[in-house]
């Protein structure tokens, strides 16, 4: 099938019919139909239709300026979606960035021990970030789970003893090698970013709320962002320590994270 002047597709004989505004003038070769006072001004228009019949379209110039608005118009418009995926920016995660884990005390003799901060070592990530379209943006990261270390408190007995309790009772890192954070939603607010994301430890997945400062530069983008948990809440039994277990780490556990990201070119 051939297009017709009005865009809509027509038999040789012109039966798909035309558009309300106006019908094109149709010749087989070998018939008469042209009209003879508009033949001067005519341009002819020529193609094979259905069944390999040939055939000539006589357009005037006005129907050529009418055609043209036509095509505009039914030109595909690329949907929001189309253009932010389009014009987005992706930024690779660099290793300076920081990714923290602070703890509380509980317990009956909470008093008497340690909060505890934990550093990953090793982590990688990336973010989309859709400037024309916000919502389209995406962050993910991914902790390899035996890169967390203790930091504090100073006495080093106790960081190898709560590092190995975290790797194997914990975080169980031989079954679970990864912590992933993958942003679900986002939304732009005054102070940032508002994400939905959702959080794999130990092999559970919860969704958590965080919200995001940003600074972007010409190629680097920075980010910060804070959120707490509950171990808990991932199936995780908070450490415990000291005389029968009265020394423990409080179930609410906050992330910390510092990123620094480098534009891919």
């Amino acid at each position: 099938m051939a297009d017709t002047e009005n865009g809509n597709a027509g038999s040789p004989g012109g039966g798909g019919g035309g558009g309300p505004c106006f019908k094109p003038t149709v010749r087989r070769w070998g018939t008469a139909l042209i009209d003879a006072a508009g033949r001067a001004r005519s341009q002819r228009r020529g193609g094979v239709g259905y069944g390999g019949v040939p055939f000539e379209v006589l357009t005037t110039p006005s129907r050529l300026a009418v055609l043209t608005v036509l095509a505009t118009l039914a030109a595909p418009t690329p949907a929001p979606a189309q253009l932010g995926a389009r014009d987005s920016v992706v930024y690779r995660v660099s290793p300076i960035s920081r990714f923290e884990v602070k703890t509380g005390k509980a317990g009956l003799f909470g008093f008497a021990g340690h909060e505890h901060v934990i550093r990953a070592r090793g982590f990688s990530g990336c973010v989309m970030y859709s400037p024309n379209a916000p919502s389209l943006s995406r962050v993910e990261i991914t902790v390899p789970a035996d890169s967390l270390e203790v930091l504090t408190p100073p006495d080093t007995t106790e960081i190898r003893k709560v590092t190995e309790a975290m790797r194997t009772d914990i975080l169980r890192v031989e079954q679970y090698p990864t912590i992933s954070f993958t942003s679900k939603t986002v939304t732009a607010v005054d102070s940032g970013f508002r994400l939905v994301a959702e959080l794999t430890l130990a092999g559970q997945t919860r969704e958590v709320p965080v919200d995001v400062r940003v600074a972007i530069g010409s190629d680097t983008l920075r980010a910060w962002a804070s959120f707490a948990v509950k171990q808990t809440d991932f199936g995780i039994k908070p450490f415990r320590g000291g005389p029968a277990g009265t020394v423990r780490v409080a179930d609410r556990v906050t992330f910390a994270i510092e990123a620094v990201a480098v534009r891919v070119p």
